[in-house]
């Protein structure tokens, strides 16, 4: 074992990131290519590629952890967010560093440092930040508060009123690591900042507040005292750096609450934009905005891409910005300005009381959309005739009229594609020089509607309404398996496990850490019988105050035997030429097992992303149900290799060096399938020997 860290050590001392052997940033690349110069692996020989070890952890959860490879040693997380460190060669646990706190819930990756001689890591659990000793995993004394801080400090709020949580790292720029989070997506929620902390000190160094205070540009375009209770607009999905220009690109999501916004009219800057701000001071050189007054929950779902593209006869340094509502936004990097046309297209205006949605959106028609973005009669299921029927019949009761469609009062509304994009968290993958990028992306339909807020009745059914009906639905009945049921889980947990995972949050699911008391109570016994007590009407529910409409639930629409109602490609991979904004191709992503055995191609709900290498091949897990990972021609889309995995990859993977041997690993587990077994691993291919 000392053999083993003197050699680790000895690569830590290395040029930083130079041999093209590691994966040493989230997303590969500071400009998020999620590409590697390696060939060892080729098209030829991938039909080899086999597993060459697996680290199976004894815990279930849904990290959807991207690791990180470095002088041979891959860290990474648990699902209770643990941070641990293994031999990239064996899987071999190297280190675990447990933190003090319970950890639950997306951490998608961690964030490593250098200057050539000192080296740290930054990992996260919830809202505590940490700086951990690489070799050893015990955190650096001098950092912060004897070795972490805490993300929820300077938010001008109490602390323990809302939920924080670190999901995507923080990037780099000299000795500054620079930081987004997740929040709630109802009030109350943490307002929007991205912040700088000095590496060694843990001391912030800057902060840009996306919800604007008064005097600062964009604070017009809320009412004039929303940056006081406002909340939301916070970059979750993480940031990318040009490191020759110091500017540090970063989208943000939407505003709370998602669907209905009377108290935030305007458009609501800096919500649903992508900002590029001077990563040395945090100022903000331009923004583009991908959503005026969000009502959709449009956030922008993954960080961007920096890529090189021939346009008008002119090399144009770019950034690709994906969306959920399939745009694809791609602007000049210095300027923000449009490679392509963007055009404000009028939209369908909202009859909800008290909101005002945006007379128009933007809309980018090159490259074309990656995902259809309006459902009608001919676009419904074919898969039997009993299914069209019935899907038929439930899209003449919709609301459908394009992807801005605003919720209603008096029926559902088709959002297509769904409200899991589009794009989504995984993000996409790029041939930098050759400005190609590859993305997947979901292409099924959802629905949602609003309805009048719980201010009647008792204190459990508003409880509930005001803070679990936006993803469980009015029936508790969820929309498994992103949303499961309530009304299952109580019939395997206790009332007092689940007032812990309701403090604690779990899978997507933020914490409620002001839920106590009289609201608590009342909130478990509605749960568990469906009843409301009138006897607590008269209390005060503290968790979130009524909302005069509130959203009715998350619907996925699909048939009665549980697979979309819509014709197929439900996922696909693409390959777009942005040079030209043209396709290169596009295939089905997945796959329904017992579907495909009839031969049915359908793609299907894909969640984690593409790498790239240098010898032209994508891998690729992401699919829920079939639980495989992929290979394809980069050239032409062709499958080259598949394997399936112990659980579904919905994970981003990566590829590194180590012990002279190319290694391909993606982290997988089943908490999208409850009716599987439950599990995690982290499972790696290589060549044979």
């Amino acid at each position: 074992m000392k053999a083993r860290v003197l050699v680790f050590l000895a690569a830590l001392t290395a040029p930083a990131f130079g041999a093209g052997a590691d994966w040493p940033l989230y997303g590969g690349t500071a400009e998020g290519t999620r590409s590697s110069t390696l060939v060892q692996i080729t098209r030829d020989n991938v039909k080899d590629l086999a597993p060459a070890w697996t680290f199976t952890m004894d815990e279930t959860g849904d990290p959807q952890t991207h690791p990180l490879a470095i002088g041979g040693v891959v860290y990474a997380y648990t699902p209770t967010l643990k941070t641990i460190a293994l031999d990239g060669a064996t899987g071999k646990l190297l280190w675990q560093f447990d933190p003090p706190i319970k950890g639950q819930g997306a951490q998608r990756g961690l964030t490593f440092w250098t200057d050539g001689h000192e080296k740290r890591l930054f990992a996260s659990c919830m809202y505590l930040l940490f700086a951990l000793d690489p070799a050893t995993g015990r955190p650096i004394d001098s950092f912060g508060d004897h070795g972490h801080i805490d993300l929820r400090a300077g938010m001008g709020r109490d602390a323990g009123s809302f939920y924080l949580s670190l999901t995507a790292p923080g990037v780099i720029w000299r000795d500054m690591i620079i930081t987004g989070f997740r929040t709630g997506e109802s009030a109350p929620a943490a307002p929007g900042m991205i912040r700088a902390f000095d590496v060694h000190t843990g001391r912030l160094r800057w902060a840009f507040r996306t919800i604007p205070q008064p005097g600062a540009p964009g604070h017009g375009t809320w009412p004039a005292d929303a940056w006081k209770t406002a909340g939301g607009a916070n970059n979750w999905a993480g940031m990318v750096i040009d490191e020759k220009r110091g500017i540090v690109y970063a989208p943000t999501g939407s505003a709370v609450n998602d669907f209905y916004g009377a108290d935030r009219v305007g458009d609501d800057l800096y919500a649903n934009s992508l900002l590029a701000l001077d990563a040395g001071s945090g100022k903000l050189l331009w923004h583009f905005q991908g959503v005026h007054h969000d009502i959709l929950d449009r956030d922008f779902p993954s960080p961007p891409v920096l890529l090189t593209i021939r346009h008008d006869g002119k090399m144009v340094d770019a950034i690709a910005q994906p969306t959920k509502q399939g745009f694809l936004f791609v602007l000049d990097r210095v300027t923000g300005k449009p490679v392509f046309p963007i055009t404000e297209t009028p939209v369908p205006r909202s009859d909800v009381p008290g909101e005002v949605s945006s007379p128009t959106q933007p809309e980018s028609r090159i490259p074309a959309p990656y995902a259809r973005r309006h459902l009608d009669e001919t676009g419904l299921t074919n898969r039997t005739p009993e299914a069209h029927e019935w899907a038929l019949q439930q899209f003449r009761t919709f609301h459908s009229d394009g992807p801005f469609a605003p919720l209603r009062l008096d029926r559902q509304t088709v959002v297509m594609p769904g409200f899991d994009g589009g794009a989504e968290w995984g993000g996409s993958a790029a041939d930098a020089g050759r400005g190609i990028l590859y993305l997947n992306a979901n292409d099924i339909a959802w629905t949602g509607g609003l309805a009048e807020g719980a201010a009647g009745g008792g204190l459990g059914a508003a409880t509930y309404q005001n803070n679990c009906a936006v993803c469980h639905g009015e029936d508790r009945k969820g929309a498994p398996p992103a949303f499961p049921s309530l009304v299952e889980a109580v019939k395997h947990l206790t009332p007092d496990q689940i007032a812990d995972v309701i403090h604690t949050g779990r899978g997507r699911m933020p914490a409620f850490t002001a839920l106590n008391g009289d609201a608590l109570k009342a909130l478990l016994d509605y749960l568990a019988t469906g009843k409301d007590d009138g006897a607590r009407k008269e209390a005060v529910n503290i968790a979130a105050a009524p909302v005069r409409y509130r959203f009715t639930g998350y619907r996925k629409f699909l048939d009665p035997d549980g697979y979309p109602a819509v014709a197929p490609p439900w996922g696909t991979l693409n390959a777009i030429d942005l040079n030209t904004g043209r396709y290169l191709w596009r295939v089905p992503l997945g796959e329904y097992p017992e579907l495909a055995q009839k031969g049915l191609i359908t793609g299907s709900e894909n969640y984690g992303g593409p790498i790239l290498t240098a010898s032209g091949l994508l891998f690729i897990g992401a699919t829920l149900y079939d639980k495989k990972i992929r290979a394809f021609d980069a050239a032409n889309g062709h499958l080259l290799w598949q394997r399936a995995l112990p659980y579904a990859g919905n994970a981003t993977p990566i590829t590194y060096m180590a012990g002279g041997r190319q290694f391909v690993l993606i982290q997988a587990d089943n908490a999208r399938d409850k009716k599987a077994p439950q599990g995690a691993a982290y499972i790696a291919f290589a060549l044979p020997r």
